[in-house]
């Protein structure tokens, strides 16, 4: 995309990410975002001792792409070096290689099928959890306890310990609501730590006790890397652990979230795929797009040009996926769902060599909750009185959307 050269003044925004006011009382992310896009390409924020703010498809695209010059490290506008980084996601080619390529087979299309009739069974347990009530509170009665059901049954670790991973999993994500940036950081390390000491556990139980499980695969195969061809440490399996149940649990819990409130805000787009569940994988493809979850950070290596702004060695850049999925030039009415879209190349899932790796199992999930959901309680919608609850970070998402629907006989 071809962009006259603009002063950094010029496109100086006041926007955080991680604002509030953002997400309550409705969201408004998607609104601010085609703001940013309609100032430029590539915008400025002072937030966070200053950064890029990247907003159109082909400078995304082309961010994503292209590692050697954007580094994936830092991921986050708000870390901590004494947290280390996480594996692989904030390594860079060629480091990351070895990591990825121990992962992929794991996720790879053909394991992920045959989780189908697994993930099914949770679907359908949870829903007869609420289904005879006529009413939920869809995130904590389903739309995290899904994803989180998912990975455990993946690593084989206890299902009872769902409940653990909750709370410290937000404020390893999210900080502390209400807290100071210094607090916030501190509450993150400290829930990090615990779910470390968890994983930790695992480790050494399957070190001693393997099975056929992912978390021993990847504890006892050997693992080509840059200092040669091992098993993994402690350490880095802690911190792959730790990435995977992330990257899972909030990214999935957010797509199921809006796959609701797209679908009440678009009562004749749902009744096209209660009337024909074929059109149900297009329409996971068109629930990703809408609204993406993830805002992944980069950080220039070498000074470059990107949408026509001077980027310096060492600028930290965040990609908004969410405005690269409604840009004009890609995609036709971009801001309206349309369960029929194709081709859809939404950048959901990333690109490049930190594409996202669940992304086989996302749509699994996705589509199965479709199914399901439209099946047995296609008449939801809100609750007047108890409007849902959205979240503005760099992993956005949905904190509570109660819905009422005709009890299941």
């Amino acid at each position: 995309m071809t962009t006259a050269h603009k002063a950094r003044e010029e496109v100086t925004v006041d926007f955080d990410v991680y604002d509030p006011a953002l997400a309550a009382p409705v969201d408004l992310f998607q609104d601010r975002a085609k703001e940013l896009a309609d100032k430029g390409p590539v915008v400025w924020s002072p937030k966070y001792d200053g950064h890029w703010i990247v907003t159109a498809y082909d400078e995304i695209h082309e961010v994503l792409r292209d590692a050697e010059t954007f580094s994936s490290y830092p991921n986050n506008l708000v870390t901590s070096e004494a947290f280390g980084k996480f594996l692989p996601i904030e390594l860079d080619p060629p480091e990351h290689a070895g990591y990825r390529k121990a992962l992929q087979p794991l996720f790879g299309p053909a394991r992920m099928k045959k989780l189908t009739d697994e993930i099914r069974g949770v679907v359908n347990d949870l829903v007869d959890g609420f289904a005879k009530k006529g009413s939920a509170e869809y995130v904590s009665e389903f739309a995290h306890e899904l994803p989180a059901r998912v990975f455990l049954a993946l690593m084989d670790w206890p299902l009872s310990d769902a409940p653990l991973f909750t709370e410290a999993s937000d404020i390893a994500l999210l900080g502390k609501p209400g807290a100071s940036e210094q607090e916030s950081l501190e509450a993150r390390a400290g829930a990090a730590m615990q779910m470390f000491g968890y994983f930790q556990k695992m480790v050494e139980d399957r070190r001693a006790n393997p099975g056929d499980d992912i978390t021993s695969t990847l504890i006892h195969t050997e693992v080509e890397l840059e200092d040669g061809v091992r098993l993994l440490t402690d350490e880095e399996l802690n911190r792959l652990f730790f990435l995977l149940l992330i990257a899972g649990l909030h990214t999935v819990q957010g797509s199921m979230a809006w796959m609701l409130k797209h679908f009440i805000a678009n009562p004749d787009q749902r009744q096209e795929i209660i009337d024909d569940p074929e059109m149900i994988p297009n329409a996971v493809e068109e629930i990703l797009r809408i609204d993406a979850q993830v805002i992944p950070g980069r950080r220039a290596t070498r000074d470059t040009v990107l949408g026509g702004q001077e980027i310096s060695a060492g600028d930290q850049l965040i990609l908004l996926l969410c405005s690269a999925n409604r840009d004009s030039s890609e995609f036709d009415d971009p801001a309206n769902l349309d369960v029929t879209r194709s081709p859809n190349r939404h950048l959901s899932f990333g690109g490049g060599p930190h594409r996202c790796i669940g992304s086989h199992l996302a749509r699994i999930e996705l589509k199965v909750a479709m199914e399901v959901i439209h099946e047995r309680i296609p008449d939801y919608r809100f609750v007047e009185s108890d409007p849902p609850v959205f979240q503005a970070s760099q992993v956005r998402g949905c904190l509570r959307m109660p819905i009422e629907f005709t009890p299941e006989s």
